[in-house]
């Protein structure tokens, strides 16, 4: 009996254990902060994060993406929210197709990942128009993001609209759901003077009817020092572990919420870069320096799918990111810093329980550790931030040799584990394959209609602005005009002509006379307004002047920006024997959009509604639809368009528009500044896809050619003096611990996609030097590294090549006294 007791009151005992620690649980259900970290359901995180829009990619595209993300070491998705997309037109609302953003947080969760929602709603982004829808423009007496009430009052009524949504899904991580922080505004540091006490005053009604919410997670601004309790300011920047000055509070921690992967670009531009090694710098450094939430801007950019992008901005966005414009691992980066995520959690215990402390051990070099005292848990970030040198330090007795500008990782504080220098893992190079099956084109042609006042008669005084006119619903709108010349008023010499000369607030324009083409002009990024002056022939009587004016997104930043304004401002003809004539003042007409894109001549039933004939050879005439139907390439890698001998205009693909192109704005370095267009396969059929062309200036559609795209070109580089790979460590129960019977440095490859090694391309042990895809030898090399490499890699997925002197020269060694470097290149293929 008494036995019996015994156990009844160890089961009640234990029962009631359970019922605590289940009521526990349900009382740390979501996230608080403290001046170390985040605490997410009463536990503390290092958070990896990456920006991942949906709508800059397809729903089919979703589930690859966060997987990628994951496998390269990321816990959080950072996604703005897109007001513009939501809400086109006021009251009407959208969120379906690559504009579920419920079913893409779910994914993320689906995943075990977490969620940074930056709801915004200005959020620039390089997206049209900051994400404010258009309409909210013409509200009455509306000023952007200022303490004016018509903005608060449609600003407070979509953010609440998300916020409810997200709670009705129970998608915060106070209701067990995925998303752990929420930000309100974006950067409004940049335009906050412009407003002066306005602006003070409403970045504080912001954040206050944010945290109004009630979310149960913490809302952030990010560059907003001033940002009000309990919000949290955060940091964007390239290396805010030098540049942040902290949060405004000791009891807030130190996040960053955009470190820029390269740089966004738009037409005119060269390519931007930013190196894996300078990437991992500046994250190995914000961590050392008691950060514990960094976010990749961006982790994959995609496409700015139809008309999205901002001003001037390129189709393809961050396309230099971890995981390329295409979903495609864009190596070293991805797996640089997929090795940086696995050694900082090396040092988890020691970064989010321990002392932090700094010893200066020269100018230049610098060691940071974190210890918890009375234990043997210790991590060391050893520094070396001179751009020039490498240097050997001495740290706790040991010497350690830190290449120039790099930071090395210590998860004990006695073994290096990682370099942001020495790049580890693989590298690879990106091919644009020509598809056999999707390239049997035949083109036709259809002429758009040139207006004039007979057609688009005079409705107004003076150009209307052109913002205005077309309310974000096309890229264009027809200007028409006509005067009447008698034979005196034109120039009787022969050298002499006419000059049509219009200057326009922007942001392009293609200029006919008599319905005759004679030439175009167009703003920049920098300076949208342009000045159109072109000779022309005019005849005795009235002469029709035809002018389509056409924006290249709308603006997404600045003060002020329901005050932009874009369009032709002063028409004149010069040289005319009566002096100049201004036609500013004659009257104009207006048409909005083009004859083909009323009738939808893009799609199946709206390109019956167009005369088609078969395409001329060479370059046609300016403003031409072109169609043709393809196949869909073979296999399953992703899509892309080269229109070389196009000018400007828009593609379509089976009626979805895959954004703009312009191949004739050419950068300093005499290039387009994208050459290459995303199709996602979603938009592909298996046979008959409609692939519809516009070409604004005259170009040749026989040049235009589907390709396949991959990655199947992997590479490997190497030098003696590499740490070995991160994985050959853990922790387990706390201790620091090899998984590898002996670690050494080795050059690792993988193919993707289940893929194998089919050829080695190239393969030198010495001093060989370029990049993945351009590899050359030097002075020196082993006359053996190809059949080494073959012999661990060749029919393999994957293969290791120690770094062996013994092993790669065999005792034939032509240069013993320099340090040598491994350089490989392989193909992967099924």
């Amino acid at each position: 009996m008494r036995i019996a007791m015994k156990r009844l009151v160890i089961l009640s005992a234990l029962f009631s254990l359970l019922l605590s620690v289940a009521c526990a649980k349900k009382k740390v259900q979501g996230v608080t902060y403290d001046g170390t970290s985040l605490i997410i359901n009463g536990k503390r995180e290092l958070l990896f994060s990456g920006s991942i829009h949906y709508p800059r990619s397809t729903p089919d595209m979703w589930p690859d993406l966060i997987r990628k993300a994951k496998q390269g070491g990321l816990n959080v998705i950072q996604t703005y929210v897109f007001w513009n997309a939501h809400e086109p037109v006021q009251g009407q609302y959208n969120f379906e197709g690559n504009y579920d953003l419920v079913k893409f947080i779910k994914l993320i969760g689906e995943h075990k990942m977490y969620v940074t929602l930056r709801v915004g709603p200005f959020i620039q982004a390089e997206w049209n128009h900051g994400g404010l829808p258009y309409w909210l423009r013409e509200v009455q007496n509306i000023t952007f993001r200022s303490d004016n009430p018509p903005f608060k009052y449609h600003m407070k009524k979509y953010v609440k609209m998300i916020i409810q949504k997200m709670k009705d899904e129970k998608l915060f991580a106070s209701q067990g759901g995925p998303i752990i922080i929420s930000q309100i505004e974006n950067e409004y540091n940049s335009i906050q003077l412009a407003y002066r006490d306005a602006g003070t005053r409403y970045v504080q009604w912001a954040g206050n009817m944010a945290v109004g919410l009630k979310t149960g997670v913490p809302w952030i601004m990010c560059k907003q020092k001033d940002a009000p309790d309990p919000v949290i300011n955060a940091c964007n920047g390239r290396h805010c572990g030098d540049t942040f000055t902290g949060p405004n509070k000791p009891y807030k921690p130190t996040l960053w919420t955009e470190n820029w992967t390269a740089q966004y670009r738009v037409f005119g531009d060269p390519p931007s870069q930013r190196s894996a090694e300078d990437l991992a710098f500046s994250v190995a450094r914000f961590f050392a320096k008691n950060g514990t939430l960094t976010n990749y801007y961006m982790y994959h950019g995609g496409t700015n799918l139809g008309r999205t992008s901002a001003v001037f901005t390129t189709t393809r966005y961050y396309d230099e990111a971890p995981l390329d414009e295409y979903g495609l691992q864009r190596e070293p980066k991805w797996g640089h810093l997929k090795d940086l995520h696995k050694a900082l959690r090396l040092c988890r215990k020691a970064l989010l329980w321990g002392s932090p402390k700094v010893q200066r051990l020269s100018q230049d070099l610098e060691a940071r550790y974190y210890e918890i005292p009375g234990t043997k848990v210790c991590a060391a970030f050893l520094t070396n931030n001179s751009t020039l040198s490498p240097q050997v330090v001495k740290f706790r007795g040991q010497e350690y040799y830190l290449p120039q500008h790099s930071i090395s990782i210590l998860p004990d504080c006695k073994t290096v584990v990682y370099n942001t220098q020495r790049i580890v893992s693989q590298h690879n190079s990106r091919n644009l394959v020509k598809s056999e099956k999707a390239n049997k084109l035949k083109w036709e042609m259809s002429l758009e209609i040139i207006p004039d006042t007979n057609r688009v008669p005079v409705n107004a005084k003076i150009p209307a602005e052109l913002y205005s006119l077309l309310k974000d619903t096309t890229d264009y709108a027809w200007f028409t005009t006509s005067l009447d010349l008698g034979v005196r008023d034109l120039p009787m010499r022969k050298n002499i002509k006419p000059v049509l000369r219009v200057a326009s607030l922007g942001h392009a324009m293609l200029a006919f006379v008599n319905g005759e083409f004679i030439g175009s002009a167009h703003g920049s990024h920098i300076d949208k307004s342009f000045v159109l002056q072109q000779p022309i022939d005019l005849k005795p009587g009235v002469n029709h002047i035809s002018l389509l004016g056409s924006t290249v997104g709308l603006p997404d930043s600045g003060a002020y920006m329901e005050h932009r304004y874009a369009g032709p401002r002063l028409v004149t003809i010069l040289g005319l024997n009566t002096g100049t004539l201004d036609l500013t003042l004659n009257g104009w007409g207006h048409q909005v959009g083009l004859d083909g894109e009323k009738v939808r001549v893009y799609t199946q039933s709206g390109s019956h509604r167009a005369q088609w004939t078969e395409a001329t050879k060479g370059v046609g005439r300016a403003l031409t639809w072109y169609k043709t139907y393809f196949d869909a390439p073979e296999g399953d890698q992703p899509v892309a368009i080269h229109l070389p001998q196009m000018t400007k205009g828009m593609v379509w693909v089976n009626g979805k528009s895959i954004g703009r192109y312009w191949y004739t704005y050419l950068s300093p370095l005499g290039q387009p500044s994208q050459s290459e267009y995303h199709i996602p396969r979603s938009f592909i059929k298996p046979t008959d896809n409609l692939l519809v062309v516009l070409d604004e200036d005259g170009g040749n559609p026989e040049s235009i050619e589907i390709l396949n795209v991959d990655r199947d070109t992997i590479c490997s580089y190497i030098t003696e003096n590499h740490p070995p790979s991160v994985k050959s460590w853990a922790r387990k129960n706390s201790h620091f611990i090899t998984v590898l019977d002996e670690v050494k440095t080795a050059a690792h490859l993988k193919c993707p996609n289940h893929k194998k090694i089919v050829a080695i391309e190239f393969a030198s042990f010495g001093d060989p030097y370029g990049i993945c895809g351009n590899f050359k030898y030097g002075n020196c090399t082993s006359p053996i590294s190809k059949d080494i490499v073959e012999k661990h890699c060749l029919g393999k997925t994957s293969c290791a090549v120690p770094i062996e002197r013994g092993l790669l020269d065999k005792g034939n060694d032509g240069c013993p006294s320099i340090m040598k470097t491994l350089a490989i290149q392989a193909k992967c293929s099924h």
